[in-house]
């Protein structure tokens, strides 16, 4: 048999990476530091240095600069979310662990910037909200659905829509964030404990029928 052995990417092909984390760096901060309104392709590039033609080469308008700074921020979370529902996992456990991962994302510093600019821009600008809800939400809970489905097919789980109970789940976490964001002040262990009785209420709110 003839083994396949993967090519190392080349010194122009290295480079081009460094150049668009480059980019994605700089975006982001602009995005969050004057709302999408504020940010430009120009200043953007400015900033990066060279000439704007550089820029647009990589990302041909804001909007999808703006969902590649999603994905660019949301793929470190997904791939430990990806660990956490792993086929076969404990439900119990892997909810609990779901609820406080999900809330110390969704409320960190950058999370929480996040969404005020989404709330704030989204009535003068909805593409951003569809870009937002299809690069961060959407697929959290569709791989919660994914692992609920499962739950559900060995009767760990009572049988319901589990798209469903995915967003039931997300949302109980998202009532920490709501209270940060109108300025509320938890700590870290104010949040883990919110995080374990929302896995508690979910979990006994989908548990098994006993007479099924």
């Amino acid at each position: 048999m003839t083994k396949i052995v993967e090519k190392a990417p080349g010194k122009r092909e290295a480079r081009k990476e460094e150049r668009r984390e480059a980019i994605l760096a700089i975006a982001k901060r602009v995005f969050l530091d004057q709302g999408y309104s504020g940010a430009s392709m120009s200043a953007i590039s400015a900033e990066l240095g060279g000439s704007k033609g550089t820029l647009w080469s990589y990302f041909p308008s804001k909007e999808e600069l703006f969902a590649a700074v999603l994905d660019d921020a949301t793929k470190e979370y997904r791939a430990q979310l990806a660990d956490v529902l792993k086929p076969g996992e404990d439900v119990h456990a892997a909810v609990r662990q779901f609820c406080k991962g999900f809330i110390a994302k969704v409320s960190s510093p950058d999370g929480l910037r996040l969404h005020r600019l989404i709330a704030s821009e989204v009535a003068r600008f909805p593409e951003i909200g569809e870009i937002f809800y299809r690069r961060a939400p959407l697929p959290t809970q569709q791989m919660l659905a994914a692992f609920f489905e499962r739950a559900m097919d060995a009767g760990t789980l009572r049988r319901a829509d589990p798209l469903f109970a995915a967003r039931v789940l997300a949302s109980l976490c998202l009532g920490v964030q709501q209270r940060m964001i109108w300025g509320f002040a938890l700590s870290a262990a104010e949040r883990d404990h919110e995080a374990a009785e929302m896995a508690d209420i979910f979990l006994r709110a989908f548990a098994p029928d006993p007479a099924a």
